[in-house]
């Protein structure tokens, strides 16, 4: 396995802490990692965009140019990584902030309504997080059984309110029934 994982969006909507999730996720799998985070120099409402691999071998350059899985938060991120995706890859939208449609045809795409889903069940800030419970269901990457451990290693000890938090996202994301 070689997967390429590109998160995408506004500084502020946990963007590199999704990523550093999937990092752990892969180190508890065994899996050789790279989480490469990159954000604009106003951070909170700047762009922010990581890139992960999870492979069965070395890597051998952090830059992920060609995403075989996306997850885009907002429109403009969709706007300039949905070329970017490899021929089968999957598209993760954020539907309560992205209007338009992936035009390919050649990619997966999921449309998940997280900031409003985050909202609705009072988890204000974790839309990111019931990305990647839709993204663990859909791509199967993510072995369930990790889940618990990766987020027990990226939520310090001394919040265990935000753990509890971060699963119930998770668990959301999971069980999305798309319309």
């Amino acid at each position: 396995m070689n997967k390429q994982i590109l998160i995408a969006g506004f500084g502020g909507q946990g963007i590199l802490f999704s990523g550093k999730f999937l990092a752990y996720e892969g180190l508890i799998d065994g899996k050789e990692v790279s989480w490469l985070p990159s954000y604009g120099p106003e951070m909170r409402g700047g762009t922010a965009n990581c890139s992960i691999i999870l492979s069965d071998n070395k890597i051998g350059s952090p830059i992920v140019d060609k995403p075989d899985l996306l997850i885009a938060m907002n429109a403009p991120s969709l706007d300039k990584y949905e070329n970017a995706v490899t021929v089968g890859g999957e598209i993760y939208i954020d539907s309560s902030l992205i209007e338009n449609k992936v035009e390919r045809t050649d990619v997966s795409a999921y449309y998940i309504p997280a900031t409003q889903l985050a909202v609705d069940n009072n988890l204000k800030g974790l839309a990111n997080i019931i990305m990647i419970g839709l993204m663990a269901k859909k791509s199967g990457i993510i072995p369930f059984e990790n889940i618990e451990k990766a987020m027990k290693k990226v939520v310090s000890a001394k919040k265990p309110e935000l753990f509890e938090l971060n699963m119930k996202a998770i668990e959301i994301g999971y069980n999305y029934k798309e319309v």
